[in-house]
C-alpha cells in the first residue's frame, strides 16, 4: 500500500481535494482533525500542555484553541514544543489507522507535512497550491479569522514555492484550473 502525503498552505483547498479522493473510495487520514481530537483525548498530550501553558490551556476538559493559537503562532519555540508533544502521538495513531486499510493507496492530509518531518514517511507527495490572496480570503470567510491571524499562520508554514519544488504532484486550486481533472490524473497513476 502506498502512502500519499497531501499538503498545502492554509486555505489552499486540501480538504476539498481530500473529499474528491474519498469519492474514489480512497481512505483519507486528516492529520489536523485527528491531532485536534487527540489533543482532547490523549492524557499524555494534556499533561504536557498543562505543564507548559497552565490549566487555562483546557476549559471544561476541552482544548482552549484560541488561547493556545495566540501563544504558538507568535512564538516559534512554543509552536515547536507543541509539535514535539503532538506529532509522536499522531504518528502512532496514523500507523494503527494504516494497518486497518485495504486499498492500493491512502492519503495522509497534513498541512505541515514538511515542517513536521512527515514527508520522510510517505511514498509520494501532492501539494495543493493557490495564490496567497485567495487563500487568505478563504480562511477569513471559513474561520472568521482576521487578516493578521491568517498571515501569522502562513508565516509559520514553509512557502508554497518550496512545497511545490519538493513534491511529486501539484494541484493548482485557483480560478484558472479545474481541480477534478488534476486529481483524476494522479488517481490513475496511483492505482496502476
Amino acid at each position: 500500500m502506498k502512502i500519499i502525503g497531501l499538503t498545502g498552505g492554509i486555505g489552499s483547498g486540501k480538504s476539498i481535494v481530500s473529499k474528491v479522493f474519498a469519492t474514489f473510495n480512497i481512505p483519507v487520514y486528516n492529520s489536523d482533525i485527528e491531532a485536534k481530537k487527540l489533543m482532547n483525548s490523549s492524557s499524555e498530550i494534556k499533561e504536557k500542555l498543562i505543564s507548559e501553558f497552565g490549566s487555562e490551556v483546557y476549559l471544561n476538559n476541552t482544548l482552549n484553541r484560541k488561547f493556545l493559537a495566540n501563544i504558538i503562532f507568535n512564538d516559534k519555540q512554543k509552536l515547536e514544543f507543541v509539535n514535539s508533544v503532538v506529532h509522536p502521538v499522531v504518528i502512532n495513531h496514523f500507523k494503527k489507522w494504516v494497518s486497518q486499510q485495504k486499498t492500493t493507496y491512502v492519503i495522509k492530509e497534513n498541512a505541515i507535512l514538511f515542517e513536521s518531518g512527515m514527508h520522510k514517511n510517505v511514498d509520494f507527495i501532492i501539494t495543493v497550491t493557490a495564490p496567497e490572496d485567495i487563500r487568505i480570503e478563504r480562511v477569513i470567510k471559513r474561520d472568521g479569522s482576521t487578516y493578521k491571524e491568517v498571515k501569522a499562520r502562513i508565516l509559520n508554514q514553509i512557502s508554497d514555492k518550496e512545497k511545490v519544488k519538493r513534491s511529486d504532484f501539484v494541484i493548482y486550486n485557483d480560478d484558472k484550473k479545474l481541480i477534478l481533472p488534476q486529481i483524476i490524473k494522479i488517481h490513475k497513476k496511483m492505482i496502476k
